[in-house]
């Protein structure tokens, strides 16, 4: 079965050229696809912000503590 052309009469019988009905049709997305799209993106946004938001928090020596016996120097800004 060839293909039907952009200017032919659409096959549903609609009366309108094909790429003035269905033709359109072919590449929409469904409603509840789009909905589904739209949760999924607001969710990764959200734990983008989070994760942003959250950086400046993260301190990679608070989970091994190398500073046992040590002292701050406030003149240096480093441990001694």
């Amino acid at each position: 079965m060839a293909a039907t052309g952009r200017n032919e009469p659409c096959p549903c019988g609609s009366g309108k050229k094909y790429k003035k009905c269905c033709f359109l049709k072919r590449n929409q997305m469904s409603i509840s696809m789009r909905i589904v799209a739209g949760l999924v993106t607001t969710i990764l946004l959200g734990g983008l912000v989070v994760f942003l938001t959250s950086v400046d928090e993260y301190d990679p020596g608070a989970a091994i503590s190398t500073t046992a016996g040590k002292v701050w120097s406030e003149a240096h800004q480093h441990w001694h």
